[in-house]
């Protein structure tokens, strides 16, 4: 088994104007996808990252306060999972509660050096 994050970019939340009853209802479907995650035993961890972005660049390092209004799209939070190979953390992806916003899930392997 390899080590994977899945990487969910998009819109946020805060940006689309959701009641909070259809926010709710997201997270209802978030909690039931981890949840599910959990009891195949898959799920390392993950959490769900806040809105506001600061970007350090450059030789200089130019400091810029971001909201996730003045981006078009955002890291919103990722999973860290163990799965056999990237196809079946691709099955595991079809899960995601947000396809229907336009949102993505990245899948990236977590890279291991040898110590």
């Amino acid at each position: 088994m390899k080590d994977f994050m899945m990487i969910f970019v998009g819109k946020e939340y805060v940006d689309l104007g959701m009641s909070p009853e259809d926010l709710q209802s997201r997270m209802e479907k978030w909690f039931a996808w981890g949840a599910k995650m959990e009891k195949a035993g898959i799920l390392k961890g993950g959490e769900a990252l806040t809105p506001q972005i600061r970007r350090v660049t450059g030789k200089d390092r130019t400091v810029t306060d971001l909201t996730s209004a003045e981006v078009k799209e955002i890291v919103g939070g990722f999973y860290l999972i163990k799965a056999k190979d990237f196809d079946a953390v691709e099955e595991i992806a079809k899960d995601f509660p947000d396809y229907d916003l336009g949102n993505t899930v990245e899948i990236r392997e977590i890279m291991v050096f040898d110590q």
